[in-house]
């Protein structure tokens, strides 16, 4: 778990504050999280590090400063880990810190474990409701909201399908026990019939099974599409050193399974969606609001984006409407 300097002064600070203060200014009876500077701390749980995450946490930070919030964070990175997320929602729960941002499912779920009174602002979580983390998406009615990272799977496979449009079979690959996955997953099995598209479903239950999970798929499919799944977005140049050589397209739920060799999407903007949680997490530490009564979030407005230097490695032509209208990236 890594700490930035000033997030290790700060939780050294809130440790050691019951027992003998923590410099000749401290206050005794300060509010929780409150630092001597003024400033107050509050607590950032990610469950991994990969691209849209980062970008999530990037997101929060820089909307809570945008703010004016004097804030300090307690950055915490549990490395895929349960146990790992446990412990940091514990000691998040013990410094008694007035707010909590939660990255991933995961994340989210460990620290609504540990309590049920300390505000919780999760992101990069697909269906707040199925992972029972709120009563309902426009009145959440717990100490849980945030923003949803739900994404247009029938506009990625209308994406797909402009690249392939004699594409017979697409397949996907994800881990079986990450509900935002399974939720993404019947979404797309769904908009797969309505186009009359065959699918293959493989799973994986760690980063170490992607290879051969993914050598499995070729010759059977003829592209792949990939929901935003932890595991998946971990190991995507895993993936794409099979899929590629392979000829076979992967078409992501979002722009930084691009940097590991995917080929396009009409995806998510994580660090547009950590700057919603921000948002909203600065309006409960300003009294605004109250986690309970902020409807669930979503991001409305989406691009496509093509990554040129996987098209040119795949031989596939960018068809010509989305070179007028899609973001062209290279990765």
């Amino acid at each position: 778990m890594n700490w930035t300097r000033i997030a290790a002064a700060a939780a050294v600070c809130a440790a050691v504050a019951g027992l003998a203060g923590c410099g000749d200014d401290s206050k005794p009876g300060a509010a929780a999280g409150e630092q001597k500077t003024g400033a107050t701390t509050v607590g950032i749980v990610q469950l991994v590090e990969h691209p849209a995450l980062d970008e999530a946490n990037r997101g929060i930070v820089a909307a809570m400063k945008d703010r004016g919030m004097k804030v300090e964070f307690d950055q915490q990175n549990a490395q895929a880990d349960q146990s790992n997320l446990g412990n940091i929602a514990h000691r998040f729960v013990t410094q008694k810190y007035p707010l909590i941002f939660a990255i991933a499912t995961p994340a989210a779920q460990s620290v609504a474990n540990a309590t049920d009174a300390t505000p919780i602002v999760a992101t990069a979580v697909t269906d707040f409701v199925s992972a029972k983390l709120v009563k309902s998406s426009d009145k959440p009615g717990t100490n849980v909201t945030g923003s949803s990272d739900l994404n247009p799977v029938g506009a990625q496979i209308d994406l797909a399908l402009q690249f392939m449009p004699n594409a017979k079979t697409i397949g996907t690959i994800y881990n079986s026990s990450e509900l935002n996955s399974q939720f993404q997953v019947k979404i797309l099995k769904d908009e797969l019939a309505r186009r009359g598209v065959k699918f293959v479903e493989r799973t994986v239950s760690s980063v170490n099974d992607v290879q051969q999970v993914a050598q499995s798929m070729v010759g059977e499919v003829d592209a792949i599409y990939v929901p935003t799944d932890n595991i998946i977005a971990s190991s995507m140049p895993v993936l794409t050193r099979i899929t590629t050589p392979a000829k076979i397209p992967v078409f992501a739920a979002e722009e930084g399974m691009l940097k590991g060799g995917g080929l396009a999407t009409v995806g998510v903007d994580y660090y547009n969606l950590g700057r919603i949680a921000g948002e909203m997490g600065a309006d409960i530490l300003e009294g605004k609001s109250k986690p309970q009564d902020m409807p669930i979030r979503y991001q409305t407005e989406f691009k496509a984006k093509v990554n040129g230097t996987v098209a040119k490695e795949l031989g596939i032509a960018i068809p010509e409407a989305l070179q007028k209208t899609a973001e062209i990236v290279n990765y």
